[in-house]
């Protein structure tokens, strides 16, 4: 018995929802309104510090920082990439998932998102198109410096031995780059992926886990299909797998992370593509442990296909054994079950107990209650120790 097996580690996905202190920062630096950067920093510093602390107390064993330091978790890369032009829309123009066509979900309830979108106005996309103008560079380089020393000192104060930094994926970037500059999507592509590389590898490099985060993958099978078909679904979703490849290039497997989910929003979800469609490209990601969504109701039955499909050698998974979507607290029995279900085919030692998606999305919309977080961290972490006595008793 494997010291994993005996006690089975709980982590994240990520995005925790931010205090109103720092939100109000955030919302003065969205607005382009003078502030005291001096005393941002000081207020980020301390944020991260009290939610690492937080975290090691609810009994998550790898942290993150919250994605404090992010104005949302995809966008935010267009502060730290040159050769990215943002093209506003008009006032009123949507731009939720940055596509030209709606998701088939969206159409088959119209009069349920205009209702949810107009709660959620203050979305944190910025509201417009990108344009590759040029060679795409990484312009970061301080801030994911600053991210990392935050989490790290954060890490240290709390005694915590391991945690990560959630990134986005080139697939999640830009899904519908305007290339002006490579003359092909795939070298547009692959330019962003080398550009994020840097970021990836000095997450690596500072000794944290590297996550990426690549929603649009599953996404955007609901807005191709239909009209389209898996086929094209295919053709859309493997070169983007292939940058991502490209951008992890001698990056141990071991040290990445790689998040795919339906989107956050808790709405129907009826045209998600199914976990089993996708598990051949989540399995080309060159990383070592693949999150997932594993609480969602639309979702949930999926753990049956770890009965025929083998997990590749050396890869763990981190299933979401609690929801962000609802602010029910799940009970820790309920937690216990759905990890033994999966760790009973997988293997224990391959299994660490997750959440579905972040429980913010961005600064600004939170899908629970902050107490209800910290409520579902502490059951996570109860269904982890339940679960653990019980594949230890039948190992």
């Amino acid at each position: 018995m494997t010291d994993d097996a005996a006690r089975m580690r709980t982590t994240h996905v990520g995005s925790l929802v931010r205090p109103d202190e720092l939100v109000a920062y955030l919302r003065t630096i969205d607005a382009d309104e003078h502030y005291d950067k001096l005393a941002y920093e000081e207020c980020l510093t301390r944020s991260v510090r009290e939610v690492v602390q937080a975290q090691h107390d609810a009994g998550i064993d790898i942290v993150s920082d919250g994605e404090f330091g992010k104005s949302a978790w995809n966008y935010y890369v267009y502060e730290r990439l040159g050769g990215i032009e943002l093209r506003l829309h008009p006032p009123g123009g949507a731009n939720f998932a940055s596509v030209n066509d709606a998701p088939t979900d969206w159409t088959r309830f119209p009069d349920f998102y205009a209702e949810y979108f107009a709660n959620e106005q203050e979305f944190d996309s910025p509201g417009g198109d990108w344009a590759c103008i040029g060679p795409v560079t990484y312009t970061g380089g301080d801030v994911i410096a600053r991210d990392i020393a935050n989490l790290k000192a954060a890490m240290e104060a709390a005694g915590v031995e391991e945690g990560f930094l959630p990134v986005v994926a080139p697939a999640s970037c830009f899904p519908n780059l305007i290339d002006e500059h490579y003359g092909s999507e795939q070298a547009a592509l692959l330019g962003i992926a080398e550009a994020m590389a840097e970021e990836y590898r000095a997450i690596v490099d500072a000794g944290l886990y590297v996550q990426i985060d690549d929603a649009y993958i599953p996404f955007m099978y609901d807005v191709l299909v239909p009209p389209g078909s898996m086929d094209d679904y295919r053709a859309w979703a493997q070169p983007r797998i292939d940058a991502l490849n490209h951008a992890l290039e001698g990056i141990p497997e071991d040290r990445v992370r790689y998040h795919v989910c339906w989107g956050s929003w808790n709405g129907p979800h009826t045209n998600d593509i199914a976990l089993r469609d996708i598990l051949d490209l989540v399995f080309q990601v060159n990383a070592g442990t693949y999150l997932y969504e594993h609480a969602n109701p639309r979702h949930e039955h999926e753990w049956r296909v770890w009965e025929d499909v083998e997990l590749p050698a050396g890869k763990k998974l981190a299933p979401g054994v609690i929801s962000h979507a609802t602010n029910v607290v799940e009970h820790p029995e309920l937690v216990a079950e759905r990890l033994e279900r999966t760790a009973r085919l997988v293997g224990p030692e391959n299994v660490l107990a997750s959440t579905d998606c972040g429980f913010a999305q961005g600064p600004y919309i939170h899908r629970v209650h902050p107490t209800i977080q910290w409520a579902k961290f502490r059951s996570l972490a109860e269904g982890a120790r339940l679960a653990s006595g019980a594949l230890n008793a039948t190992h």
